[in-house]
């Protein structure tokens, strides 16, 4: 049915060791969610049927750290929340990856008060930001495919050493439409 019709029952394959644990690697992250606001939404949206995170073998959401390797960052967070944040990542197995999704997780987007941290970066290391209020799912999908690709790539981090984070920033992939109407202030 699947693999075992295209080989040769008698036949045998050949790989290196470190290809089939990237490929194991990054075709089962589970994703430990941090949702405190509407992005939370946004990314409950890329788990069901309609974008289907499963296809990039990621629909696993854990909610134990020390059963996910993907932390997924989305909306605002305040500095009483942080250090439950960072024990959460503490406890993630290593390689542990992390995901800023939304401008209020980036940069502390329209909240510029003294009580909503102005980017989790300056407490956690962020491999991936995926830009937005509130980015879609389509973002989302595009920034767990920007870290398989990483660890396609570059495979296991040094023995002993840490890993340092990728901070890649994603570019928006939709264009705004017009407005069907044109609008007009204080015209009758």
């Amino acid at each position: 049915m699947g693999i075992e019709s295209a080989i040769p029952v008698d036949g045998f394959m050949t790989t290196q060791l470190r290809k089939v644990i990237n490929w194991a690697r990054r075709s089962s992250l589970w994703p430990m969610p941090f949702a405190t606001a509407c992005c939370g939404i946004e990314l409950m949206a890329t788990a069901s049927s309609r974008y289907d995170l499963a296809r990039f073998g990621a629909e696993v959401m854990r909610f134990s750290p020390r059963q996910s390797d993907l932390l997924i960052v989305a909306g605002r967070v305040s500095i009483k929340t942080m250090p439950v944040l960072q024990r959460i990542y503490q406890q993630m197995t290593e390689p542990k990856w992390v995901i800023s999704m939304g401008a209020c997780a980036s940069t502390g987007g329209v909240f510029d008060t003294y009580a909503v941290v102005q980017g989790v970066d300056q407490f956690i290391p962020v491999d991936v930001y995926v830009p937005g209020c509130p980015p879609r799912p389509e973002m989302l999908i595009e920034g767990v495919m920007a870290i398989q690709r990483y660890i396609d790539e570059e495979g296991l981090p040094p023995s002993g050493g840490k890993r340092v984070p990728l901070q890649i920033a994603l570019q928006p992939t939709h264009q705004v439409a017009p407005q069907p109407l044109g609008l007009t202030v204080g015209a009758t």
